[in-house]
């Protein structure tokens, strides 16, 4: 589960730059650069989400340890 979170963590981070190609610094909130703005923020939502439940997972492992 750890590599399988890890892959996806770097999948998003990957959709996160390629979207910032796509900008268009000049419009941002025009056409094309719109969709990348939401794709953007998508990519961010799910970096955040797999890094609470990869810390989720750790702090389950520890107590279950105890």
């Amino acid at each position: 589960m750890k590599i399988f979170t890890t892959i996806l963590i770097i999948l998003a981070i990957a959709l996160i730059i390629f979207n910032i190609t796509q900008l268009d610094f000049n419009k941002p909130f025009e056409g094309n650069s719109m969709i990348a703005l939401i794709g953007i923020i998508a990519s961010f939502c799910a970096v955040f989400i797999l890094l609470i439940f990869k810390m989720s997972k750790k702090i389950e492992e520890k107590l279950k340890n105890q």
